[in-house]
């Protein structure tokens, strides 16, 4: 089989595409809002981060989960790590069910750049290690389609301000809730382009890239900015959502577990919360909404781990 690699022009610098299944990329130098009438309404387009080598066994069960669901129109593999060689990048495109973008480098932000590649209203984000089953990505879709400006996930945190120690913070909550993370993030098309694109996000763009955190928060600022409304969480159906990522797994190996950002970083909920204090400060306000009402019996986690040789919730002992 033949790997064709075609250049993209990004904001910053090239990106490639890598795929044994084209899918042809136009070229968005100037971040210009797509022609509406090319936008399909019906269907979403699935883009997976991809960093650790470690986890590419996972990508074709997880590509081959979402290509299921008759909501998906095409799967993205966006590969954020620079160091890995094409060869094995060409690799792992043999029978894929998704095309593959290399970015330019292992910036969090390219998460959220508008590729040409998105011809749908919809768009979902989501983490390298978490496949869900088709139904559950349809029924977030469908749950998506009925307020398309809001955030809909599986996984929700919160923000809060500590009064003793006078600064935001990050946390989870029973009964409330207010960023989606991007293990699974379902939003609208157009704040791809005001998260990238807009200057006023500029400075927070940076406190991504230095913190090397925080872009999900960042992208949960955007959306309440513009639509002044709280996420919504919504249960997963079906198989569930497995979650290969969780530190809880113990069928799972260690180097697959401990490559993402919440596994590495002991401080990780306290570098969260400086993130909200930056963005805040940079922002001059604090958009976040909280939500209350909620499409699940909890706001616990939804994600499945192995324990015992079983597939159970994250959180049941």
């Amino acid at each position: 089989m033949k790997i064709s690699i075609y250049s993209l022009t990004s904001l910053y610098l090239p990106l490639f595409v890598i795929s044994s299944r084209l899918i042809p990329e136009t070229p968005d130098p100037q971040c210009k809002s797509p022609d509406p009438t090319t936008i399909r309404p019906d269907q979403l387009t699935v883009i997976i981060s991809g960093y650790s080598e470690h986890r590419i066994p996972l990508l074709h069960p997880i590509a081959a989960a979402y290509s299921a669901s008759p909501s998906v129109a095409v799967v993205v593999l966006l590969w954020c790590n620079p160091s890995t060689s094409t060869r094995t990048l060409s690799h792992l495109t043999q029978n894929l069910s998704a095309a593959v973008l290399r970015a330019p480098s292992a910036s969090l932000n390219h998460r959220f750049y508008p590729l040409g590649i998105i011809k749908t209203r919809a768009v979902l984000i989501c983490d390298d290690d978490i496949e869900p089953d088709p139904r559950s990505v349809s029924a977030a879709f469908t749950m998506w389609k009925s307020d398309p400006d809001r955030v809909v996930g599986f996984f929700a945190r919160s923000h809060a301000y500590n009064i003793a120690s006078k600064t935001w913070i990050y946390t989870m909550e029973k009964e409330k809730f207010s960023i989606i993370l991007t293990k699974f993030m379902i939003i609208n098309l157009k704040y791809l382009e005001r998260y990238s694109c807009d200057e006023q996000y500029a400075e927070a763009r940076r406190i991504v890239d230095d913190m090397n955190n925080c872009e999900d928060i960042l992208m949960n600022f955007v959306v309440a900015e513009e639509n002044q409304k709280g996420p919504v969480m919504v249960g997963a159906k079906g198989g569930g959502v497995r979650d290969y990522g969780d530190a809880r797994n113990d069928g799972v190996s260690e180097r697959v577990r401990e490559v993402g950002l919440s596994s590495r970083k002991e401080d990780h909920r306290k570098r969260r919360g400086d993130c909200i204090k930056q963005f805040h400060r940079v922002l001059g306000r604090m958009p976040l909404k909280y939500s209350y009402g909620k499409m699940v019996d909890g706001v616990g986690e939804q994600g499945l781990c192995e324990k015992g040789g079983k597939l159970v919730l994250c959180d049941q002992q």
